[in-house]
């Protein structure tokens, strides 16, 4: 009987390693689907973010903080445009800036204007104050 007992526990102990190996399986393909349909699931912000390039999600950010609705509106009219292939290609910051001023929101951007003065990066108003006090000394 003892060689029954060991050929029964080999026996339980192969199909207990192949229960075991199915459902690794199945809870691989699980988490598969789970991430598909998330990825399925994104947002129309996380979508556009994808498509943006120089400086787009500034101006992106600045136009959902000062017009919210008109934005999202915008944002998801875009991305239809993506999901149906009618736009396949990357929206540069002044191409969005564009589009949001076409549609009549004028949306504010801070520029900076950097010299370079004296191995030094100095803002714009900084020189031409700088040579207004050179002016008045003088």
């Amino acid at each position: 009987m003892s060689d029954e007992d060991a050929d029964l526990a080999i026996i339980k102990a192969r199909k207990m390693k192949e229960l075991r190996e199915y459902m690794s399986m199945m809870e691989r393909e699980r988490l598969k689907r789970q991430e598909a349909e998330s990825k399925s699931r994104r947002t129309d912000r996380e979508i556009i973010f994808d498509y943006l390039h120089d400086r787009g999600d500034e101006v992106l950010r600045l136009a959902e903080s000062q017009f919210p609705v008109q934005t999202k509106a915008i944002v998801h009219k875009i991305v239809e445009l993506i999901k149906i292939g009618e736009l396949n290609q990357s929206i540069s910051g002044g191409e969005l800036l564009a589009l949001f001023r076409s549609v009549g929101l004028s949306i504010r951007v801070n520029n900076n204007i950097k010299i370079e003065d004296h191995g030094k990066l100095i803002s714009f108003s900084d020189k031409l104050k700088q040579d207004d006090y050179d002016k008045m000394v003088e």
